[in-house]
């Protein structure tokens, strides 16, 4: 899942599905830094500045760790996908992205309200 933590409240203010990169075909989730490969890299991201992208609205993404330092040279973003549902599955998959971060339209467009007015940098940590 993906959370909106509001740091000065200490309360989640929002939450919506969130996929995880394809990487091999494995049944357990692969996380990876590397190019190519596809997965998700675990760390802290600075959200960066919206842009209309293949998918729409999408947000760069900066890596800030060892671990995802690759993100913005693999075209790591924040985006929304039809495939990505608004509620849990359960024992159904969701799909997978190519390493971005994938949301819900309707969850991106919830993300925006707190993303587009923000004068400061917004962090998100995967893990």
């Amino acid at each position: 899942l993906f959370f909106v933590y509001n740091i000065q409240k200490d309360s989640v203010e929002a939450a919506g599905m969130v996929t995880h990169g394809q990487g091999s075909p494995k049944p357990e989730i692969e996380f990876s830094n590397v190019p190519g490969s596809y997965c998700t890299s675990r760390g802290k991201y600075k959200i960066g500045k919206s842009y209309q992208g293949r998918f729409g609205l999408a947000y760069k993404l900066y890596g800030l760790d060892e671990t995802n330092d690759k993100a913005f040279e693999r075209f790591v973003v924040l985006h929304s996908h039809d495939c990505v549902p608004e509620v849990e599955t359960d024992p159904m998959d969701i799909c997978q992205s190519q390493g971005c971060q994938t949301v819900a339209p309707a969850f991106l467009q919830k993300l925006k309200t707190y993303l587009d007015p923000s004068g400061k940098p917004i962090l998100m940590e995967i893990f």
